[in-house]
């Protein structure tokens, strides 16, 4: 019988487990030995923080990040097929949203193994719902162009989409660079277009705010190197 690959999500502030896990989550990090990480110190910092009887050294973990060969992949799955299940971990939120691990979960339908996604904090869908923006139509665009006429131009794109099919436009960026891209989207956008800005989602400094790009341009926040969502809606 093939075990089944666990997608488990992890911190993306410095929640205690209680708040953002429920206990189900734990009782499955506590039973498996196989992880595939996206940082292997990260996780073995995040194991601890939620099973602190565990033995590190005893588990067996898998990197998969952007410097990953894909011909490796696929040898992350030898414990499932052995019977054995795997856990993926993000180095933070939800895995496969923005992080990698969808070839390994694509390979896992392909082999016939069972993928279960656990419940768990995703700074994308807090942040849509605190928004008061259109949470029945809305896309994730990732990251924007870093090129700053590239950008502007993208971000020109993303509000006429918006405005034209009532779709509410997310994306994000490196966070020291949270303040440029602040400054892009008050230039480029519309006056009525609506922007939020959802920072430091779950911790105690958390701020979500949505303002016309208007507003925003009276009042700058300051998000410099905190982890950032930022969704528009054209009007």
């Amino acid at each position: 019988m093939k075990g089944q690959l666990y997608l488990i999500p992890t911190f993306i502030g410095a929640e205690e487990p209680g708040q953002v896990f429920p206990s189900y989550n734990i009782s499955v990090i506590e039973s498996l030995q196989y992880f595939v990480v996206e940082d292997l110190k990260t996780a073995r910092r995040f194991i601890r923080k939620v099973c602190p009887l565990r033995s590190i050294d005893e588990l067996v973990f898998f990197e998969l990040n952007e410097h990953t060969p894909d011909t490796a992949v696929s040898g992350y799955l030898d414990p499932c097929l052995q019977g054995a299940s795997v856990g993926i971990l993000s180095e933070a939120g939800v895995p496969c949203v923005a992080d990698p691990g969808s070839l390994l979960v694509r390979l896992a339908h392909q082999q016939g193994i069972g993928v279960v996604p656990l419940v768990g904090p995703s700074s994308i869908l807090l942040a849509l719902m605190a928004s008061g923006l259109n949470g029945q139509n809305f896309a994730f665009v990732g990251y924007l162009p870093v090129d700053r006429n590239k950008r502007q131009r993208t971000i020109r794109q993303l509000e006429q989409r918006s405005r034209t099919e009532n779709q509410t436009q997310c994306f994000m960026e490196t966070p020291y660079r949270n303040q440029q891209l602040f400054e892009d989207i008050v230039q480029a956008a519309h006056p009525d277009t609506l922007l939020c800005i959802a920072v430091d989602i779950t911790l105690p400094s958390q701020q979500i705010v949505t303002r016309p790009i208007r507003e925003w341009q009276k009042s700058k926040p300051d998000i410099h190197k905190r982890p950032a969502i930022f969704l528009l809606k054209g009007e």
